[in-house]
C-alpha cells in the first residue's frame, strides 16, 4: 500500500473512530479530544482569566449577564429535553461573568464559562440584544465547537507531518513550495470556512434559544447592524476571516426569525420581549 492510500486509510479511521453527533444539526463531528478531557482544562483557563480580569459584581448589568444566561441555557435545556437528549448538560458547570474592558467582545468555553466584556454592552443596547449575544455563545458551548476546532487543528497537523514526509525525497524547493501551499490551502479552504460554519451554526441555533428563552429574535438582525456600524465597515473579506461578513449574518438572521418565532411557540411561548 502507497503512502497516499495508507494517508487517507489513517483519515477515514479517525473520522470514524472519534466523532460525536451535535444533538441540535444530528450531524456527525470530529471528536478526537473527549469533552471529559475538555472540561477540566477549559475551567481551569476560564479561573485564570478571571484572576487576571477585573469582575463587575453586585451591579444591574452583571445582575443582567447572569439572568440571561439562565435563561438561555433553560432554553438549551429544554430544547434537549424536548428531542430526546435529556442529560446532555449534566456535565456542564454554567458560570456567566461580567469583566471590564473596553473590548466589544463576548466568548465561551466548553462547558459552559461564559465571559461579556462591558464594551459590547453599549451595542447589545438592551437585554434582548445581550440575549441574541448570549444564544450564539452559549450554543459554542453546547455544539462542542472547541471540541471540533481541537479536533481539527490536530488532523491539520498530522496533514502536514504526513505530506512532509511524501515529499521528503524531492528537492527543496519541492518542498518549500508544498509547505507554502499547504499553510494557505488548508486556512483558506479548511480552517477559516470551518470556523464561519461554527459561527454561521451559533446565529442559527442561538437565534431559536433566545426565542424560547421568551426574547424576540428579531432583535439579533438589529445587533448585527448595531456591530456593523460599530466597526466603520472595517472587516477583512469573508474568505479571509473566521467570521461570516456583518452582511450576511445580518440577512441569515433576519431570514431565520420567523422560523425562530414558529419553534418557539412549540414551547408555549408566544409574545416576545
Amino acid at each position: 500500500m502507497n503512502l497516499k492510500k495508507q494517508i487517507a486509510l489513517l483519515g477515514v479511521s479517525i473520522f470514524m473512530v472519534a466523532c460525536s453527533t451535535n444533538p441540535f444539526t444530528g450531524k456527525k463531528t470530529i471528536a478526537l479530544v473527549p469533552n471529559s478531557q475538555i472540561f477540566p482544562s477549559a475551567f481551569s483557563q476560564y479561573n485564570q482569566v478571571l484572576q487576571s480580569s477585573q469582575i463587575e459584581t453586585g451591579t444591574a448589568d452583571a445582575q443582567m449577564i447572569t439572568r440571561v444566561g439562565q435563561k438561555i441555557a433553560k432554553a438549551a435545556e429544554r430544547w434537549l429535553n424536548a428531542n430526546g437528549q435529556s442529560g446532555y448538560l449534566k456535565d456542564y458547570k454554567w458560570e456567566y461573568k461580567l469583566i471590564k474592558s473596553d473590548q466589544v467582545n463576548a466568548w465561551a468555553m466548553p462547558g459552559g464559562k461564559i465571559a461579556f466584556y462591558t464594551g459590547i454592552l453599549p451595542i447589545a443596547k438592551t437585554e434582548t440584544g445581550v440575549a441574541a449575544i448570549m444564544g450564539h455563545e452559549v450554543v459554542h458551548a453546547i455544539a462542542n465547537h472547541g471540541q471540533q476546532r481541537m479536533s481539527a487543528g490536530q488532523i491539520q497537523q498530522i496533514a502536514g507531518v504526513a505530506g512532509a514526509v511524501a515529499v521528503s525525497g524531492k528537492s527543496q524547493a519541492t518542498q518549500q513550495i508544498f509547505a507554502q501551499a499547504f499553510g494557505l490551502g488548508s486556512q483558506l479552504g479548511v480552517m477559516l470556512p470551518f470556523g464561519r460554519s461554527h459561527e454561521t451554526e451559533a446565529d442559527k441555533i442561538g437565534i431559536n434559544l433566545m426565542a424560547i428563552a421568551g426574547y424576540n429574535p428579531d432583535e439579533a438582525a438589529n445587533l448585527w447592524r448595531r456591530m456593523k456600524a460599530n466597526s466603520g465597515g472595517q472587516a477583512p473579506p469573508e474568505f479571509m476571516s473566521t467570521h461570516p461578513s456583518n452582511d450576511t449574518r445580518i440577512a441569515n438572521l433576519t431570514k431565520w426569525a420567523p422560523g425562530a418565532k414558529a419553534e418557539a411557540r412549540k414551547f408555549g411561548v408566544t409574545t416576545f420581549k
